[in-house]
């Protein structure tokens, strides 16, 4: 089977697929170079379905939510690019009790349960991700996470199982959880919420919401915070610190509103992105001793 086969057989299940498919619209940083196949599905069985063809033709597979916080190499993704609808994914509350699709943006979710009047994931709105993506790396601001809210995960297995995960099994810790390491897919996820007061529930995710308005570059194209946080640092601080506010390669720059972002000024690539991250390791290393580690993951041939 080779990747003309799976197209044929994402058409013959109803699936969207489209060969040489441009991915930079599909990520926050608007960089990056075209699947080689992109693959659109609605629900976990039919990414089981997807990727079980995949491993049986020995075509890599690369999952991407809302590209909130991947940098796709100039070169492209070889293979199957894949993604869940956002269009067909669900959700649905029983009591205090929410589960939705993986493919679920963050801030629908956070709307659906604001509407509600359930809190839990205020800290969650206007987080450019999905659900599936939130529990993938253990999403959080303003002191809220992920590892909070959630009680369960349904996950698709490398071998194509499809089974419930409860929360403590997934090991999540900062921007972190165990899927990173076995390769498991989140194709649905359970959330336990408590009733709340609704208009304080919208207050507060206004609040927050002005909070990035006010200090994050939410002007410009980026993957959000581009460094995980360093033991005993802030990322961003010690970035400012060294100096580096405004440092740019080419169109890819250390925003000047917030040195912890790595911002695309207009028509920066891949590789712009990757030599400026690196000078940044490097300078800080320099001056302070810290080792920063890009949060940001790094896909595709550069």
């Amino acid at each position: 089977m080779r990747l003309a086969d799976i197209a044929a057989l994402a058409r013959e299940n109803g699936w969207q697929a489209a060969a040489n498919a441009p991915l930079a619209p599909l990520t926050t940083f608007r960089i990056g170079g075209p699947a080689e196949l992109l693959v659109t599905v609605p629900d976990g069985a039919a990414a089981a379905k997807l990727l079980c063809a995949c491993r049986a033709a020995g075509v890599p597979t690369l999952l991407i939510g809302n590209g909130s916080n991947l940098l796709v190499g100039d070169g492209g993704v070889r293979g199957v690019v894949w993604r869940f609808d956002p269009k067909t994914a669900e959700m649905a509350a029983d009591g205090e009790t929410v589960t939705c699709g993986a493919g679920v943006p963050l801030t629908r979710l956070c709307t659906f349960a604001k509407d509600l009047a359930l809190t839990g994931l205020e800290f969650a709105f206007g987080i450019p991700g999905t659900a599936g993506g939130a529990v993938f790396m253990n999403a959080g601001a303003y002191g809220g996470e992920a590892a909070q809210v959630l009680t369960a995960a349904e996950v698709l297995e490398t071998d194509g199982t499809l089974h419930t995960v409860d929360a403590e099994s997934l090991s999540l810790s900062y921007r972190h959880s165990a899927l990173m390491e076995s390769g498991g897919v989140v194709t649905a996820l359970h959330l336990r919420l408590k009733v709340g007061d609704k208009e304080q529930i919208a207050a507060t995710m206004q609040e927050l919401m002005a909070k990035r308005r006010e200090k994050q570059p939410l002007q410009l194209p980026s993957a959000g915070s581009f460094f995980k946080r360093p033991a005993g640092h802030f990322a961003g601080a010690l970035i400012e610190q060294c100096g580096l506010k405004g440092f740019s390669v080419g169109e890819a720059a250390v925003s000047e509103k917030h040195a912890g972002f790595v911002v695309n000024k207009g028509n920066a690539t891949a590789a712009e992105v990757r030599r400026l991250s690196d000078a940044v390791i490097e300078r800080v290393r320099e001056k302070t001793g810290v080792t920063l580690v890009p949060e940001v993951r790094f896909v595709g041939e550069f």
